[in-house]
Parts: structure tokens; sequence; C-alpha cells
């Protein structure tokens, strides 16, 4: 098994640029697998502005759903892979599955067992981005409160997994593990 390392961390805590100098460190080239979908022109500029700031060790691949399957195809050709984010990547399928009728938090459940298969099985080391959801008020819809529980679930399941465990706060990292 490679080297996983997970960051959490509030939003705009500082997470994804800690993540981006701890992927260096091993060296172009670099994956970037992302999961956002740009569904508006917010988005749009947001990517394009992390695009810019990653420079050229970066090749990004983006895939909102199948995260396991995409992580898999690349290893091997990267010197690291970052994943950013795991939440982006929980809420896609919330919603795919959701809409689908389908048990959403099992179907969820067997991604993110797959996902842990796939890093255990990893030749190439992998940094995963997630944020810290469970700080905040419950939520006030069943669910916004379905999405913090898996959330939880799969930080938990993640942290577990690494090697190596980072919180953010703030810009300012705290190694946990």
């Amino acid at each position: 098994m490679a080297r996983t390392i997970f960051i959490t961390g509030g939003a705009r805590s500082g997470k994804s640029s800690f993540a981006e100098k701890k992927a260096l460190e091993f060296g172009a080239p670099l994956g970037y697998l992302a999961t956002a979908q740009t569904l508006d022109g917010e988005m749009e500029e947001r990517v394009r502005r992390h695009r810019e700031r990653r420079g050229g060790e970066w090749n990004t691949i983006e895939e909102p759903i199948h995260l396991s399957q995409a992580l898999a195809r690349s290893d091997g050709q990267y010197q690291a892979i970052l994943i950013d984010c795991v939440t982006l990547w929980l809420s896609n399928l919330l919603f795919r599955y959701d809409d689908s009728g389908d048990n959403c938090e099992e179907r969820i459940h067997e991604d993110l067992q797959r996902l842990k298969s796939t890093l255990h099985d990893m030749v190439t080391p992998v940094i995963l981005v997630s944020n810290e959801v469970g700080s905040g008020i419950v939520p006030d819809n069943s669910l916004a409160r379905m999405f913090r529980d898996i959330a939880g679930t799969a930080n938990q399941t993640l942290a577990e997994t690494a090697d190596e465990v980072h919180v953010i706060i703030s810009g300012i990292p705290l190694r946990l593990k």
C-alpha cells in the first residue's frame, strides 16, 4: 500500500494549498483528481483560479462520481495524486442516488468501501482533502443532516485508513496522526 495522507478542516481553512504543498514534496508529475462539477460561471472561475495556482507540474483529472475507478486508472502515472475534495464527491453521489430513489446511505457506503480498497491497493501516494462538516449547527432538513452524517462517517473511515492525518485551522496545519 502506498502512503495515504488525509487532510481535513473547515471551508476556506487552507486545506487545498496545504495539500498541494504536501504533494509537491513527492516531485512532478502530479495528478490532481478533481471532484467538482462546473455547473455555473462562479464555479468555472474557481476552477480556473485553482488551475492557474497549481501550475504546470499538475495533470488534472475530472471525475465527480467514479472516484475509485479514476484513481485506479491513474495509479503509477504520477509521483502523487491529490483528490480535492472528498466532500464534493459525497455530495455528487448523494444527489445522484437521491434523484434515482436509491438507498443513498447504503450506496455511498459501498462507494466509500471501494475507495478504501483502492487506496489500499495503490502504488502511487494519495492525498485526500475533505471538509470537516460536523462542527456547525445541526442542519434544519433531513437531506443536509444525511449529508453531514455521511461526510462524518467518510472522514472517520478515511482518517483511520490514512498513514498521516492533518487538520487545518485558520491556515495552520496540525498533524493528528
